[in-house]
């Protein structure tokens, strides 16, 4: 055993002690770089009062005019309180790898002795080498988790980003299914009115007045189911948004955006999906770090205690002694077998895990990539075979009804189902958007709720090995 001098000991402890620090923006930069990147979207971590009054200015802002589609997915990415609760993990998880990073306190002792006329002092400073020697290996296990936790709080922005465009497309158009609603409600109140007036007269049956009261009251029940979607996609946005009050009266587009010429077309959307996911480069990370947990577990199993001390005890009839002391833990009952099992198993769970995230990341690309170029098919059918055939329809029967060759309720039922035709390519359309966020998100990568707690478990053996 190499005889370490205090002093050499104290520049070493020194040395290594300014290595370990808080960084200005707490590990938020890559986050907000990613978001800038990826969504071309602003990010602001409030850390304190001046940071929360600049969020609240730029909410005002974007709240000033119609929430278009981007507007909101920024508004929802400032003033997300759930998000903002992500970056506060970020400085929690900086204030780990700091504290990783740190040397471990020395150890004072004083002992004061008599016997009969001689009084002995002793002193000893102690320091636990068995954290000092794993130091350097702690720490990169720390910077890994927190480069997983900086990826985990990215995906997380990503999410937020998924479900506001999601819940903003059915939202607008639950506002404009609500106005086709309402106008197949006034087309069946008329022909309601009219049935009955003629059936004053009698020239009306009772069936056919029964007829044109059903379609009057069927109306009604898909106004109200209209209405109740309106407030229930609203008040989902809103939460994500993470307005209130005075707030709640935001406005929203008249319309979903128009539907594009082409469908893309991604032939590589499997590996696009491979090279930018973060969910699979979080769990490589993980992988990574328990790779180096292992091998940090089996080069301590046989020092989980490893102290040096420097002994100082003077005595008013004696010469002071001085010198040094080593404390190590015999390995006589445990050898440490199950720390090193048990950080092999965590292992192989990280490997299989990153297995099944990539298995299962190219099975959702591949199915948001086929829903996403399903539902074009389906609103480019209804945009250029049904609402044309609908509007021809329209033109033919006016015609007759000029002619007098059908009746006011015919016309007024084709109506009807001219305004039910628009409704359900507004359906194909909403149906279209939103399978395009999916795919966006799954270019991405969906949070893992397995992610979050595989680092903790898995930093048990490291700690528990010094």
């Amino acid at each position: 055993m190499t005889i370490i001098k205090p002093a050499v000991l104290l520049c070493a402890a020194l040395l290594l002690a300014g290595c370990a620090g808080f960084s200005q923006d707490g590990g938020f930069d890559p986050v907000q770089q990613s978001a800038e990147r990826q969504l071309d979207k602003q990010l602001l971590w409030a850390r304190d009062e001046a940071g929360r009054g600049q969020i609240e200015a730029r909410v005002a802002e974007l709240l000033a005019e119609p929430l278009s589609l981007d507007a909101a997915v920024q508004l929802a990415l400032l003033n997300n309180r759930g998000l903002q609760a992500s970056f506060d993990e970020l400085g929690i998880g900086e204030a780990e790898r700091v504290q990783a990073g740190r040397l471990p306190n020395p150890g004072f002792s004083y002992g004061r002795l008599e016997k009969g006329s001689e009084v002995e002092y002793e002193r000893g400073l102690h320091l636990n080498l068995a954290r000092l020697i794993a130091l350097p290996l702690t720490s990169r296990l720390e910077g890994r988790r927190f480069e997983q936790l900086q990826r985990q709080t990215s995906l997380a922005v990503f999410d937020l980003a998924s479900e506001t465009r999601k819940a903003w497309y059915q939202a607008v158009a639950a506002e404009e299914s609500l106005v086709y609603a309402r106008q197949v409600l006034d087309a069946a109140e008329a022909g309601a009115d009219l049935a009955r007036r003629m059936a004053a007269v009698g020239n009306f049956s009772k069936l056919q007045q029964a007829e044109q009261q059903n379609f009057y009251a069927e109306a009604g029940i898909g106004l109200l189911q209209a209405e109740q979607a309106r407030v229930r996609s609203r008040e989902q946005l809103t939460r994500l948004l993470g307005l209130w009050g005075e707030q709640l009266d935001y406005r929203l587009p008249e319309r979903l955006p128009a539907l594009p010429k082409n469908a893309d077309e991604l032939p590589d959307v499997e590996r696009l999906a491979m090279n930018q996911r973060q969910d699979i480069q979080a769990v490589r990370l993980d992988a990574e770090r328990l790779a180096q947990n292992l091998g940090l577990t089996r080069t301590t199993r046989f020092i989980n205690v490893l102290e040096l001390g420097v002994v100082n005890n003077r005595s008013n009839e004696e010469p002071t002694q001085r010198g040094y002391e080593i404390s190590v833990e015999l390995p006589l009952f445990d050898w440490s077998g199950a720390k090193v099992a048990r950080a092999e198993a965590q292992y192989r769970q990280a490997l299989n895990r990153a297995a099944e995230t990539a298995v299962n990341a190219r099975s959702q690309v591949r199915e948001a990539y086929h829903a996403y170029r399903n539902a074009f098919e389906l609103a480019q059918h209804y945009r250029t075979e049904v609402l044309p055939l609908r509007q021809r329809i329209a033109e033919e029967n006016l015609l007759r009804y000029n002619g007098m060759f059908i009746s006011t309720f015919d016309l007024l039922a084709d109506a009807r189902r001219q305004v039910q035709a628009v409704d359900g390519y507004l359906q194909a359309q909403r149906a279209f958007w939103l399978a395009r966020a999916d795919l966006d998100m799954a270019l991405l990568g969906a949070p893992n709720p397995s992610l979050g707690a595989a680092p903790a478990a898995a930093a048990e053996p490291a700690a528990a090995g010094h």
